[in-house]
């Protein structure tokens, strides 16, 4: 068994969608970056490159890179997903927490659940996410970055 764990932080800006788990947010901000900038996407992409010691995210989709400009994030972790099948890998599950002050996302995690669990090939009680605050502190707490941690498991 294999297991990794993977973390991603995003500036919140004006004039940007919110997309967290594939799924759009409404909201006045959202998630500054290259990509969609998907932080529980990136996240979990990170754990399970790491369950597989194939490096991180920036490794295979560089910011440098314009091809990667503006790139779904769900659509970066459907290529990672069919290079470590065609490895032999198997995702057994993944565990996850999104950390923001705001907005309130317990509606929107279902279907976050449900868009991770179509590309994975899993079944949506093999993903799990938390939404949690950081009770005011540091740049998430002051509503300025959203960030995600993952851990998944891999055979």
């Amino acid at each position: 068994m294999f297991v990794g764990q993977g973390y991603d932080i995003h500036q919140l800006v004006a004039g940007r969608k919110l997309i967290l788990g594939g799924v759009e947010i409404p909201h006045s901000k959202g998630l500054l970056g290259n990509t969609d900038a998907d932080v529980l996407v990136h996240a979990i992409i990170d754990a399970l490159l790491g369950a597989t010691g194939l490096g991180d995210i920036g490794t295979h989709f560089p910011d440098k890179d314009p091809k990667w400009k503006n790139a779904k994030s769900l659509d970066l972790l459907e290529i990672i997903y069919i290079s470590l099948k065609n490895k032999g890998h198997l995702i057994i599950n993944i565990d996850s927490t999104i950390i923001a002050e705001e907005p309130k996302l317990a509606p929107y995690i279902p279907e976050m659940r449900k868009k991770l669990s179509q590309i994975l090939i899993l079944k949506e009680n093999q993903i799990n996410i938390k939404a949690k605050t950081n009770e005011g502190l540091d740049s998430v707490g002051k509503k300025e970055a959203i960030a995600a941690m993952a851990i998944a498991g891999l055979l």
